[in-house]
């Protein structure tokens, strides 16, 4: 496999502040980037992982941590977002019990965004708060998930509205993990590097349409650069404001309508991009309709979407109940809807609230 020189970005967040290093190649020397942020009391360590994602590669960090002296441990989860609850996270928690981990001990979650998610999520709050690091195993986790400390599960009622602000200590990236990633999963992941595109960076929304065939390719170099790209423009955004309360809502573009999808069908039929594929597209529809972005602009944002992949079918889902989740949605604002929209391709408004009707008339048409 391909080996590069290490990128490194850094998330400025006072004593908060963490690295992101971003190299084909990392993960067999990730432990030794482990041990510089780790407390030098730590003992135990658990790698957070599924039984496939640790088949692969959990091997290198446990027996690397072991030969420094580490006792490694790991804990599997079933793979999907639907093992993304309270009660997975309580089987973790017995197990940290158990294990008797202490507070200077830490995690590794080892994974796609599920596993990132709930083991941030457990971390936040076992013993109120211990160390972990992310090795993000998926192109969605690379460039999103695994970035900026929100951890959370899912309620039956809605997607991550029990979680917690708690950043890692590290994230390392290594794109030749994505070689064994599933073609629906890399191409999920692309919807969420189109918001990006679309959020913040037009020159990244050209490339993903000139570099097509080579991105499905899985060219490492090309990919690299992707996440490189998208790793940068998130670690801005997350330094200049941690907890959501402005500019960092614009990375929840396509996600009001992307999480409801994702509710309503019970984490079972959409990947998390692909959910939020339907979603930018909506929401491009919807700023058009309210001549915030202009016909060629609406186009060639939906174009992009459309040409990497057929979206999975949302024929049955009722509007109703879909509309009723969308109230119930953590960004929601005094029961109205409110929307991340596209004014241009690389600028977005946040907090615009849309009249139900326009909202309704535009799903009827997806």
């Amino acid at each position: 496999m391909k080996e590069t020189s290490t990128t490194n970005i850094n998330v400025e967040l006072l004593d908060r502040s963490y690295n992101i290093l971003i190299a084909a190649g990392l993960l067999k020397n990730c432990v030794n980037e482990i041990t510089r942020v780790i407390s030098p009391h730590c003992r135990k360590i658990v790698i957070v992982s599924n039984k496939k994602i640790f088949t692969l590669y959990g091997n290198i960090p446990s027996q690397n941590l072991k030969k420094l002296g580490y006792q490694p441990l790991h804990f599997l989860i079933g793979d999907g977002e639907k093992y993304k609850t309270l009660a997975t996270a309580e089987k973790l928690f017995t197990f940290l019990i158990e294990q008797r981990l202490e507070r200077r001990d830490a995690l590794i979650a080892l994974g796609g965004g599920v596993v990132g998610d709930l083991t941030g999520f457990v971390a936040a709050t076992y013993l109120r708060g211990i160390d972990y690091i992310q090795i993000p195993t998926s192109l969605l986790a690379q460039i999103d998930a695994a970035i900026g400390g929100k951890t959370a599960v899912n309620h039956k009622k809605g997607k991550n509205l029990i979680g917690a602000f708690h950043q890692p200590k590290l994230v390392i990236v290594d794109p030749n993990v994505l070689i064994t990633l599933p073609k629906r999963e890399l191409v999920a992941a692309i919807y969420e590097v189109i918001k990006y595109g679309v959020i913040a960076d037009e020159k990244l929304f050209y490339l993903l349409e000139k570099e097509k065939n080579n991105i499905l390719a899985r060219n490492i170099e090309l990919l690299t650069e992707i996440i490189i790209s998208c790793c940068k423009a998130k670690a801005g955004i997350v330094s200049r404001d941690e907890h959501e309360s402005g500019e960092r809502q614009i990375l929840n573009f396509g996600h009001t309508i992307g999480h409801a999808l994702e509710t309503i069908t019970n984490y079972k039929h959409f990947k998390h991009g692909e959910a939020v594929g339907y979603g930018m597209i909506a929401a491009t529809l919807i700023s058009n309709q309210l001549n915030l972005i202009n016909d060629e602009q609406t186009r060639k944002i939906i174009s992009l979407v459309k040409g990497y992949s057929k979206l999975p079918s949302v024929k049955g889902i009722s509007l109703e109940t879909l509309l009723e989740i969308m109230r119930q949605d953590k960004k929601s604002l005094a029961g109205q809807l409110t929307f991340v929209l596209p004014e241009q391709i690389g600028r977005v408004i946040i907090g615009q609230r849309v009249p139900i009707n326009v909202v309704h008339q535009v799903l009827q048409t997806l």
